[in-house]
């Protein structure tokens, strides 16, 4: 059934928008509060199992990824409102399950309802929606769901079939780092459109063996071109800092926090090996990689990208890299930074060039200063062809040409910043952060 806005939820929700209405204005404070609640009501349905499903927007499925970016503001209001952490726990819960299922699996159905993105696909699980086999589809949840037992106290999310889960994402992750030797996943879809599909029968690029672990997918849902992924190996290095935790904190698995705590390991060696690059005298985090000399230098708007890694993996970053890397992705050297007469910004491969993501914008002013913030807001707001909604992207001369009608996870990249500058930084981001919020140390 849908979600029905309890009260209690929607009394926070408009709380928060009248802060960001004495902050921001007027229109900025009713676009959060409608966007707010326009995802409470419009893309959550609650199942039999008592968990949530949050579809995307304007596609009928469930990624990992996009449930958990779009439930980020509403972890500022967590603490003080027990109907809202109900909710998100229902999401991670759900995640888990989806994860328990198939953890190759991207994207799901609500129930086993035979719907795929590509009937020809290789998976004919009836769950599965697609299973494009993406690093950043595993960490998202488990850094979230570790938020939130941070900042509420809600232990009750991490049950028997999470601590197998845990335990699922260490093996897999560990596993992918010998893609070539190992894995059984392969993808194929024959459609005739590169990025949709894995070279080699669906193995995927040639790779050495680095310490990294291996992506089939980035979180465009492009297929990489060198097989591991910088930004989400650094995702799932922070991811596996929540594992180790959780794993001792919740359940005195010692053996599983030191396997998290070796894979972690391993793959900040391997990015400090093969992913930090020359470019113009400056080292940077390259895109991606394969071990074997091939490098990407580009940006991306989805996240993990390169600039969002403040956000995405702050406890395992090196901040001169970090600062350098941001100066590529903000200049026109990053080859999908696009500017017109309307805005500059960010695009994709996954989107036509020339249009820029207003996700990318929100991270630019999340980890930027609150001056650059601010002129974002108004450039999202004059952007959004008419419309009220964020898009996936739109044109950097044309606002009114945009892609995807409907993209719930632009919507709330939108209210986070606008949250972010009234309120302030997000709870609980980074370890030490963590740490201050529930009054402990690790």
């Amino acid at each position: 059934m849908s979600f029905t806005v309890e009260p209690q939820i929607a009394d926070a929700v408009r709380s928060a928008a009248d802060r960001v209405r004495s902050e921001l204005g007027e229109e900025a404070g009713s676009f959060v509060e409608a966007a707010l609640l326009r995802t409470l009501t419009d893309t959550i349905t609650l199942a039999e199992d008592g968990t949530a499903f949050v579809i995307t927007g304007d596609i009928p499925a469930m990624w990992l990824r996009d449930s958990t970016t779009q439930m980020f503001p509403y972890l500022r209001l967590a603490a003080d409102c027990e109907p809202l952490t109900d909710l998100l726990t229902a999401v991670v819960r759900r995640q888990l399950r989806m994860i328990a299922h198939d953890p190759y699996a991207n994207s799901a159905n609500l129930g086993p309802t035979g719907a795929h993105h590509d009937a020809n696909d290789l998976c004919q699980d009836p769950m599965i929606w697609e299973q494009k086999y993406e690093v950043d589809s595993l960490a998202f949840p488990i850094i979230f769901g570790h938020r939130l037992l941070r900042i509420t106290g809600r232990g009750d999310l991490f049950d028997g079939l999470a601590h197998g889960v845990l335990r699922t994402i260490v093996n897999q992750w560990r596993l992918e780092t010998e893609h070539e030797e190992r894995s059984q996943y392969r993808f194929v879809r024959d459609i005739g459109i590169p990025t949709e599909t894995l070279d080699r029968d669906g193995l995927g690029s040639p790779l050495g063996v680095t310490g990294m672990t291996w992506s089939g997918f980035r979180p465009s849902d492009d297929a990489c071109t060198f097989g591991y992924n910088v930004p989400a190996n650094l995702q799932a290095a922070q991811a596996l800092m929540a594992i180790a935790d959780v794993a001792l904190s919740v359940y005195g698995d010692e053996a599983l926090a030191a396997d998290a705590d070796a894979l972690r390991t391993s793959i900040l060696e391997g990015v400090a090996a093969h992913g930090v690059v020359e470019h113009e005298g400056s080292r940077i985090y390259a895109y991606e990689v394969d071990g074997l000399g091939g490098q990407l230098l580009m940006d991306d708007a989805n996240m993990p990208s390169l600039l969002s890694l403040p956000l995405d993996a702050p406890d395992v970053l090196d901040p001169e890299l970090a600062d350098a890397t941001r100066a590529f992705c903000l200049g026109m050297a990053n080859p999908y930074r696009y500017s017109g007469t309307v805005a500059t910004g960010i695009g994709s491969p996954h989107t036509p060039e020339q249009y820029v993501w207003p996700i990318a914008f929100a991270v630019e002013g999340l980890t930027g200063t609150p001056e650059r913030g601010r002129e974002i807001i108004r450039l999202l707001l004059a952007t959004d062809g008419g419309t009220d909604r964020m898009h996936e992207s739109f044109h950097v001369d044309d606002p009114e040409r945009f892609t995807r009608p409907w993209f719930s996870w632009a919507d709330a990249m939108f209210c986070e910043l606008a949250l972010h500058l009234t309120d302030g930084p997000a709870p609980a981001r980074s370890f030490a952060e963590r740490a201050e919020v529930s009054g402990q140390e690790r």
